[in-house]
């Protein structure tokens, strides 16, 4: 309990004045949820607040069309959050009028919540004692117990949850897990520790063995892989452009892209106006431009993509065509995003 007690302190005269700090409705606790993972609070926050703003309650983000609500995600990446956040939403409001489960098993059940979200609800709105584990809490444990299990292998993942779960301080687990947490982010932080001004000083271990840097421990990441993406940017005679729906399981699922020609290595112009899929796609003759001198290398947590946007200039197109205020409306992934905005300024 001294570790726990400690952090209580810590946080009561630190933690961050964060707007789903001021509730227990699960629903805002959830949505703040689902956005900070893998994303920092500095970054999520104004999605928060626009999702709020949008879909006050679980029945208005229900009714949504799908395409609005990945919109408003755009930017925020690892899109089958919002795909999955949209789905439960349909489910509570429908299924469970509205009325999230209040227990940490129940809250498992739902589609997009794993352990760290359903504890982090059931703690903070129902004050169950159940721990969170997510990077700051791996961070602060292992270096304050000395431990090197890896945090990403089976066994690290069971150890620290368990442990994790001994600490809890059971008369306000929502408290306690929110503090480990902040702690994690702002004072026992991955570079640059604070650690002359720790409160838990004299007791951590990775400091008395001069280990901090080397915890916690990771296996080594899957190798990443390259792939090639050259976007296809028709211009009709009427200014009209082509947007088509990214299908299939992979990256970006439901969003909006350019035609895609994807190949094994980067090619130039002569190879692409040759391939098949550029010649179906182009009944006409063409005048092609690459937009980008410099190929874009849009890095995800296992791929690469190298991207080039290849401006085809056309009189007809064999795809369904639109006007380029339709395409501001689409959701697109950050990448098309920050080529719509380069292209669309230089062109006003």
């Amino acid at each position: 309990m001294i570790l726990a007690n400690k952090l209580i302190y810590w946080y009561l005269h630190n933690k961050r004045e964060l707007p789903w700090r001021k509730t227990k409705d699960p629903y805002r606790v959830w949505l703040s949820e689902i956005m900070l993972q893998q994303t920092r609070v500095a970054q999520g926050l104004p999605y928060f607040l626009k999702f709020t703003e949008a879909f006050p309650t679980v029945f208005d983000l229900a009714k949504a069309d799908e395409n609005e609500v990945l919109k408003l995600w755009q930017g925020l990446g690892y899109y089958s959050r919002a795909r999955n956040l949209h789905f439960t939403a349909k489910y509570i409001a429908k299924e469970l009028n509205g009325v999230f489960p209040k227990n940490y098993k129940e809250l498992l059940q739902l589609k997009g919540i794993g352990d760290y979200t359903a504890s982090a609800i059931a703690s903070i709105c129902y004050d169950e004692p159940v721990a969170v584990v997510d990077g700051n809490v791996y961070r602060v444990l292992s270096r304050y117990f000395g431990i090197a299990t890896p945090i990403n292998s089976t066994k690290g993942i069971k150890e620290f949850k368990e442990l994790a779960q001994t600490l809890i301080d059971v008369s306000q687990p929502g408290v306690y897990n929110q503090a480990i947490m902040d702690f994690g982010a702002l004072h026992c932080k991955p570079q640059n520790p604070l650690c002359n001004e720790c409160p838990v000083l004299e007791s951590c271990v990775a400091l008395a063995k001069n280990s901090i840097k080397e915890l916690p421990v990771k296996e080594k990441k899957i190798k990443i892989k390259k792939r090639y993406f050259n976007y296809l940017v028709p211009i009709t005679d009427d200014n009209q452009t082509v947007l088509e729906e990214r299908t299939g399981k992979g990256i970006w699922q439901g969003l909006y892209q350019f035609p895609l020609l994807e190949a094994k290595n980067e090619i130039d112009e002569k190879e692409l106006i040759q391939h098949e899929q550029f010649i179906k796609l182009f009944p006409e003759e063409t005048i092609i431009s690459l937009f980008n001198n410099k190929d874009i290398v849009h890095k995800l947590s296992h791929q690469h993509l190298i991207t080039k946007f290849w401006v085809v200039k056309t009189r007809e197109v064999n795809e369904k065509t639109m006007s380029w205020s339709a395409v501001k409306k689409q959701p697109v992934p950050v990448l098309i995003d920050k080529f719509l905005e380069e292209y669309l300024n230089k062109e006003s």
